[in-house]
């Protein structure tokens, strides 16, 4: 492909079409303007926003955790507890006499 020709076939394609009606006057200089005026992203930012997102969910979540044990009624029957049974299994095997064989 020859370079050359294609650019003259290019620009007489644009110069064929003239520029619309529409556009603001320099809009192009003014949005390179503002582009080129922006800094660098900062990820930190991100980084940062999304950390302290996460410690507002952790917090909503640990009211709401808080706010449910306020409000559950408490039992007092104990025959379903699960910790007396994890260690009754648990020590089973210490609570047996040693029976020589």
């Amino acid at each position: 492909m020859n370079l050359a020709e294609l650019q003259k076939k290019l620009l007489a394609a644009a110069r064929s079409n003239p520029p619309d009606e529409h556009v603001p006057y320099a809009f192009e200089k003014r949005i390179t303007a503002i582009i080129a005026a922006r800094s660098a992203a900062d990820h930190w930012v991100a980084w940062t926003r999304g950390w302290w997102r996460a410690a507002a969910s952790c917090v909503a979540v640990a009211v709401a955790c808080g706010v449910f044990s306020l409000f559950t009624p408490v039992t007092t029957d104990n025959s379903n507890d699960l910790s007396q049974d994890f260690e009754n299994t648990l020590l089973a095997s210490v609570d047996q006499p040693d029976v020589a064989p």
